[in-house]
């Protein structure tokens, strides 16, 4: 399976607004649920798959049947993303994640969901958030089944490939660097300490099913919260927009932070068509909800 590279609005969607009165409504009547996407982690350095200068207008994620069918593919993704890893692993939270993370302390949140695999959302103080898509701070053996840190793996591929260090054209998403198969070589992948197995990053690559546990945790969260509140993503995959469907038709509101239309406008309230960074900060001063520094966002 390919990712979905675009999506095309219809003419009939409901035009966004600046009005921020819905999202400060709904947070100061507490039980909202978060979803969130790439759109959240852009001011942290990351930049998102579809949204203008997306990563998906030069670059195809690796899918889960090219990795566990090609050792070449698995060279090449290994190459890239632990040259990637490097800038992606640097990261920090913004004031998207830290407003986040202030709601839920206040006890706004009956949880987040995140389709990002950044691991910022937990960075920033965010508690019990479901990573839909995984987190490429792990890393798991396919064929024994063990997990270990991001950081162990990259210390051993720093070891046997001594000197790697070509210039990325940029990093993705997903934490994969832009290289060429010149710039990645000989690169050297090495195996799981336990088994001698392959390993991949605990993360769900395209073509691949979130495994359903993880999937009827979302749900049952939806069906607990009283509304849902969707930050920096265009809904373009079934993966999040499952869940605005959900909400909407069980009539929940449904409320969009996004500064592009996006698949789920007409089943939301609204759509607030600004960045996230400065929209979240101006939700929390309105509520009078503390940034974790202890002064008022």
């Amino acid at each position: 399976m390919r990712p979905t590279l675009s999506w095309t609005p219809a003419d009939d969607l409901p035009p966004g607004t600046t009005d921020l009165a819905p999202v400060a409504d709904v947070l100061d009547a507490g039980g909202v649920l978060v979803l969130s996407g790439a759109g959240i982690s852009t001011e942290s350095g990351i930049p998102d798959y579809r949204g203008e200068g997306g990563s998906l207008s030069r670059h195809t994620p690796m899918t889960y049947q090219d990795f566990t069918g090609s050792p070449q593919a698995r060279r090449r993704y290994w190459a890239r993303s632990h040259l990637g890893w490097r800038t992606f692993g640097r990261a920090r939270p913004n004031a998207g994640h830290r407003a986040v993370a202030a709601f839920g302390r206040h006890g706004l949140l009956r949880g987040v969901i995140t389709q990002n695999v950044d691991g910022l959302h937990r960075a920033a103080g965010s508690e019990g958030v479901v990573e839909l898509h995984g987190g490429l701070d792990r890393v798991v053996c396919l064929s024994c089944g063990a997990f270990s840190p991001r950081a162990a793996l990259a210390a051993r591929l720093e070891e046997a490939n001594p000197g790697f260090a070509p210039t990325a054209a940029g990093i993705n998403p997903d934490g994969d660097a832009d290289l060429t198969d010149e710039q990645v070589g000989d690169f050297r992948v090495v195996p799981c300490t336990v088994c001698g197995g392959v390993l991949k990053p605990d993360v769900v690559f395209f073509g691949e099913n979130v495994p359903p546990q993880r999937v009827e945790q979302c749900r049952a969260l939806v069906r607990e919260a009283s509304s849902l509140l969707v930050l920096g993503s265009s809904l373009t995959v079934m993966s999040g927009l499952r869940f605005v469907r959900q909400a909407a038709e069980a009539g929940k509101p449904v409320l969009i932070v996004n500064r592009d239309p996006t698949r789920g406008d007409r089943h939301a309230r609204t759509r607030i068509a600004l960045p996230l960074g400065a929209a979240l900060t101006a939700v929390a001063d309105r509520l009078d909800v503390p940034f974790e520094d202890g002064t008022a966002a």
